[in-house]
């Protein structure tokens, strides 16, 4: 989404602007310079637009009454005029000047000289005019006067570019975290929504099942059942994503788990009754009690066996090994097959990531990224290595203690 442009004369875009001048420190150096060279009482940069005429910053050593964010009207000056022309003017004594001796504005300002040079920015737009005034006569139009007051007028110019570039980036980061919050809120809602519609699915596949006189029909609920499973689990790694984007993080409910290996085993065992092909070694032995959310860890080494079964070389076993160390649940899971690049390694727990080799299907990308985050809300670390040595190994630490990290 776009926010609107303000209009140049609009209140909010002349503080702006008047903002931008200001932060540009040579600019009180500059009219100083300028007055000090000419011998002019007044000098400024004012923002002039097809309305306006806003003093953006002044040098007044004459009392000409003008401060930051007085404005002229602009008829009654010669800077409407070089906006038109795009082009500088320059009077050293109005009295005598056959152009401009009987324009309204020396009479109604009381000027002798004056100088006004525009203000354009690399791209072309127009910002304003470097400008000098004086009820006295003085000697604007040399070439070294001209020439300083163009040079300046180009460094107000690049210097407020850059400024504008910078809105404009900020802008663009502002409207980009706005959509990625709603974009983070829709997928809340609609992971939500889904839940309903779902459970009907799988109630009838359930139905379906149980029609044993019908073998047809059980395996269709089968199939539904099993379709509805994995979307559930699709729903809860959006919802999961969803949650952490939005500021709540991985939720976690930690409490002391006296004895967790039967509950970790038993997710070993589902996984393998759902890939009867792979080979698992296992190693769990937890004498230990363990503060956690037992849900989540169970999570964490669901999401860890099924990518090393799905990414690991079919013809390696996988190894897990849990074991309270040093105060700490360690958890690792190692498969065998090519290495992860070097390159790659540190994209592996980025959200929606997933290797080039994946096949079609394969899940959202979202399943290291959880992992990472129930690790941390346990207070925790997951790290990743991968060589022909030792294959591609994955290792949570926990403190046995652990508390809610605060996401």
């Amino acid at each position: 989404m776009n926010r609107p442009l303000l209009p140049a004369d609009s209140r909010e875009a002349l503080a702006r602007d008047m903002g931008a001048v200001a932060g540009i420190g040579a600019v009180p150096s500059i009219l100083k310079m300028i007055c000090d060279e000419t011998g002019m009482g007044f000098a400024a940069v004012a923002r002039v637009t097809d309305s306006t005429w806003t003093a953006c910053a002044v040098q007044d050593n004459i009392n000409f009454g003008l401060v930051p964010g007085g404005q002229l009207e602009l008829r009654t000056t010669l800077c409407s005029e070089s906006r038109a022309s795009r082009a500088p003017i320059i009077v050293d004594r109005f009295s005598s000047d056959t152009t401009y001796r009987d324009h309204h504005t020396p009479a109604i300002y009381g000027l002798e000289s004056y100088i006004s040079v525009p203000i354009v920015l690399p791209d072309g737009e127009y910002f304003g005019n470097l400008c000098a005034v004086d009820p006295r006569p003085a000697k604007v139009s040399e070439p070294r006067v001209v020439r300083m007051f163009e040079v300046f007028a180009n460094l107000i110019g690049m210097q407020l570019a850059s400024e504008k570039r910078q809105w404009s980036t900020e802008a663009q980061l502002f409207d980009e975290r706005e959509t990625a919050h709603l974009r983070e809120q829709f997928i809340a809602v609609l992971g939500h929504d889904l839940r309903n519609p779902l459970s009907a699915v799988s109630a009838n596949g359930e139905l379906l099942s149980r029609r044993k006189s019908e073998p047809d029909l059980v395996g269709i609920g089968n199939r539904l059942k099993a379709t509805a499973a994995r979307m559930a689990r699709l729903i809860d790694d959006v919802l999961d994503l969803a949650r952490g984007r939005l500021g709540s993080g991985m939720s976690v409910s930690i409490v002391a788990v006296d004895d967790i290996a039967p509950y970790l085993r038993a997710v070993v065992d589902e996984l393998c009754v759902a890939n009867p092909s792979r080979a698992v070694n296992r190693a769990i032995q937890v004498d230990s009690a363990v503060s956690c959310d037992l849900v989540r860890i169970q999570q964490l080494l669901s999401n860890l066996l099924g990518n090393a079964m799905t990414h690991g070389g079919a013809d390696t076993p996988v190894t897990v090994k849990i074991a309270v160390e040093r105060d700490h649940l360690t958890l690792s899971v190692t498969n065998g097959g090519e290495p992860i690049a070097p390159e790659t390694l540190s994209k592996v727990f980025e959200p929606y990531w997933r290797p080039a080799t994946s096949a079609p299907g394969g899940g959202l990308g979202l399943g290291l990224y959880i992992c990472k985050q129930i690790v941390s809300a346990h207070g925790g670390t997951l790290g990743v290595e991968s060589s022909a040595e030792i294959g591609t190994r994955f290792t949570a630490r926990i403190p046995v203690c652990a508390r809610d990290a605060g996401f």
